[in-house]
């Protein structure tokens, strides 16, 4: 049996991952030194953002990825684990760690981290399509050689409010920055072809950014009925009308709109509207 794994940057809800099965590894959140709190609020973690809280995230931990992985592995199970984009994150290092000590004890045994390229629903939308695949039977090496090509060519791109959260996280250079800190002037970011963030463009004002996300849909997505994701950082309406332009545009099928999760929050900050989608190429 495969066993799918995502962490806590895939943005996925204990209601989905138990409707689909997957597994999660946690990572580690503090706010002002303090652990953050179990089922924390969304507006209430961006309010604390928005006042200057002191948030610090880490990736998940090579120990953590063993003993998560293990009792299935032990069991005869294999894991595929979807990590956020290793261009911002070094949990897919943690999990190949962990996976090779793992194989070197279980031989018959496969642990196989992809590299979703991408951070929220740009590492959960994949890791749902692998639970729907696993379900109909594909096996092991199909599933893994098919999910890493679909993770090369799955699109991310994001709206931001101010660039000063990627600035400090690292994510963003300092010269970047100060693109969203001119008259207005919302920069919008991609997942690029080695999952780092970069500038794509930028727009006067949200309704602007909102229409040029939906105008590089238009121009990108190759399947209308596909499931799509949209993430927001506590800016439901924005998210709302983005979805609604879509289905202006001609979107078909099903839109999973979420709160962008805080762990990958932090970089981004209040206000980021970010939509998920499968194209050709990044």
């Amino acid at each position: 049996m495969i066993q799918i794994f995502v962490d806590s940057g895939a943005n996925l809800s204990p209601e989905l991952r138990e409707q689909y099965n997957i597994h999660l590894l946690p990572m580690a959140l503090t706010i002002d030194d303090q652990p953050a709190p179990e089922g924390l609020d969304g507006h209430e973690y961006y309010e604390a953002l928005r006042s200057g809280a002191d948030v610090r995230t880490s990736m998940v931990n090579p120990d953590d990825a063993r003993k998560a992985f293990e009792p299935y592995i032990a069991q005869g199970d294999d894991v595929v684990y979807f990590s956020i984009s290793a261009g911002i994150s070094g949990s897919w290092w943690s999990a190949k760690l962990a996976g090779d000590e793992l194989m070197e004890q279980y031989p018959q045994r496969r642990v196989c981290p992809i590299d979703s390229m991408g951070a929220s629903l740009g590492a959960g939308i994949p890791a749902l399509k692998a639970s729907s695949l696993v379900r109909q039977g594909m096996g092991l090496d199909e599933l893994v050689e098919k999910m890493t090509v679909y993770c090369q060519n799955y699109c991310q791109y994001f709206a931001v409010d101010d660039l000063k959260y990627l600035r400090k996280g690292g994510r963003i250079s300092g010269a970047s920055a100060l693109v969203g800190s001119l008259l207005q002037i919302k920069p919008i970011l991609r997942g690029n072809e080695e999952g780092k963030i970069v500038l794509f463009d930028k727009a006067r004002g949200k309704l602007r950014a909102i229409e040029r996300l939906v105008s590089i849909y238009k121009e990108r997505a190759i399947d209308l009925d596909d499931l799509i994701g949209i993430s927001h950082g506590d800016c439901p309406g924005e998210a709302l009308r983005l979805e609604t332009k879509l289905r202006e545009a001609g979107h078909r099928g099903p839109i999973l709109q979420v709160p962008h999760e805080p762990v990958t929050g932090a970089h981004v900050g209040p206000g980021m509207l970010s939509l998920y989608f499968h194209a050709v190429g990044k």
